[in-house]
């Protein structure tokens, strides 16, 4: 067991916090999305009767920009490109 357990946590210190930040936005940012969408989806069955249903290209998309964003913050991490 101590083996495992390091005597200066410091260097991962850092991974933790973020860690912990990104699952915090991504709770909250899931919870406005599902708040948003329920919202619209109720406004819409009220319109027309009945729930609306997503459809494959509209999931596809969302998926797509998912990734982008996702790729965007790992390209955060890597800092400013150094000039040759």
């Amino acid at each position: 067991m101590s083996n495992i357990i390091r005597k200066n946590n410091q260097p991962s210190a850092w991974k933790t916090q973020a860690y912990m930040i990104g699952a915090a936005a991504g709770a909250l940012f899931g919870l406005v999305a599902a708040i948003m969408y329920s919202r619209a989806a109720e406004e819409g069955a009220q319109r027309n009767g009945g729930p609306n249903k997503a459809t494959t290209g509209e999931v596809i998309g969302l998926g797509l920009a998912s990734l982008a964003m996702v790729r965007q913050i790992a390209e955060m991490g890597k800092g400013p490109a150094k000039k040759r």
